[in-house]
């Protein structure tokens, strides 16, 4: 079996009405890789793969709401950052670090895309697609809505796009180590002048330099843990939190604060929270932070470290310190979270479910609500960062 093409995955996925977000709606953006299974712990290709497609939310909805699907490929290879929505929630960028291999069905193989998907046509629909780097992963878009970079996990660059009417145009790559370093996620500053890199392959986090389409590497690297993975700035850009995923083994594993007012920036705070934190995303206001925690989950049952469930974990945030909050379980093989504008709403994204899982959340503690069903499993998940 080939690769999905545009045509096969629109049909695929069949005529699905488009619901008007209407005023007050606030998109969240989850792509969904329709290549990987989890068959007793392992990513497998599933004999007839469902296409690969982005899903549309209105996360301010009451509950909320699917309002619309977008075929586009996608991959849960990465962090689950491999979604961006600009500020203005005009467009998104989705990417693809794999796809199936054109020789072996049954075997998957490194891609490059990055898709620009416009969310204000009606219905929402793929623009373009462009060529990042192997293994295309984390991707974020400055505010300004000029600039985009992607993290390429299998080719130790970042790519770099310029953004103008919704149009990508690729302006260079920035080298940070070989093809095993793993650049996995990135994300810029507020004000758009540096840039966060994190090397889950030599356990680095870059520093990147940026003025105007000019991305350098700042020759500053970070250390907070063993494989930092996930990655999230504050709106005030004072902090940046990263989820260091360790190396599978049934330890414990952590997420650290980096102080970005520090001269230089450095870590200054490492939490523990569990066997994996996949996802981390911190509430619009700042005063929270969501840790999606494998828990064991995408194990083989066997295994000693295997747990019938993931956790969502809540942290508070007073400056630098995180505190426990609470916590809740949910599926497995869980990726990305999501918060409403209000920080009442959180949604979790996992893959066996093939499901959006919905809570709701007070300050002190999480109510789960009915999930949003999905037609392959949820791999990325952003709302606009600013």
């Amino acid at each position: 079996m080939h690769r999905h093409s545009l045509r096969t995955m629109v049909l695929a996925l069949g005529a699905v009405p488009f619901l008007s977000l209407g005023a007050g709606a606030q998109i969240a953006v989850s792509a969904q890789d329709g290549k990987a299974v989890l068959v007793d712990g392992v990513n497998s290709v599933p004999a007839n793969p469902a296409a690969d497609y982005v899903a549309i939310i209105d996360l301010n909805a009451t509950p909320p709401r699917l309002v619309g699907e977008v075929p586009a490929p996608t991959s849960v290879v990465g962090p689950p950052q491999s979604v961006a929505v600009s500020a203005d929630e005009s467009f998104a960028l989705v990417t693809a670090a794999n796809k199936i291999d054109p020789a072996d069905p049954k075997k998957l193989t490194l891609d490059d895309k990055v898709t620009v998907i416009d969310l204000q046509s009606s219905p929402p629909k793929a623009l373009a697609t462009q060529q990042a780097g192997k293994g295309a992963a984390g991707v974020s878009i400055n505010r300004a809505g000029t600039l985009a970079l992607v993290a390429n996990r299998s080719e130790g660059t970042v790519s770099v796009f310029t953004v103008a009417d919704k149009t990508l145009t690729a302006a260079g790559k920035v080298q940070l180590g070989d093809e095993k370093s793993g650049p996995s996620h990135v994300v810029f500053s507020p004000d758009g002048k540096t840039a966060l890199v994190t090397r889950d392959g030599d356990s680095k986090i870059s520093v990147l330099a940026i003025d105007g389409s000019k991305v350098e590497y700042a020759k500053r690297d970070v250390s907070a843990g063993v494989r930092p993975y996930s990655l999230e700035m504050s709106a005030r850009g004072d902090i940046a939190i990263v989820g260091n995923i360790g190396v599978g083994g049934g330890d414990a594993d952590t997420v650290s604060v980096i102080d970005l007012t520090a001269k230089p920036v450095r870590v200054v705070e490492t939490v523990t929270v569990g066997q994996t934190p996949e996802g981390v995303r911190l509430s619009p206001d700042g005063k929270y932070l969501a840790v999606t925690v494998m828990n064991g989950s995408n194990k083989p049952k066997a295994s000693p470290f295997f747990n019938d469930f993931g956790l969502v974990k809540i942290f508070s945030v007073d400056g630098t310190k995180l505190a426990y909050v609470t916590e809740a379980k949910v599926g497995h093989w869980c990726q990305g979270a999501a918060w409403s504008k209000s920080g009442a709403t959180l949604l979790v994204e996992c893959m066996v479910e093939n499901e959006l899982q919905v809570f709701g959340f007070d300050g002190k503690s999480l109510k789960p609500g009915d999930p949003i069903k999905l037609k392959a499993s949820p791999a990325g998940l952003r709302t606009a960062q600013w």
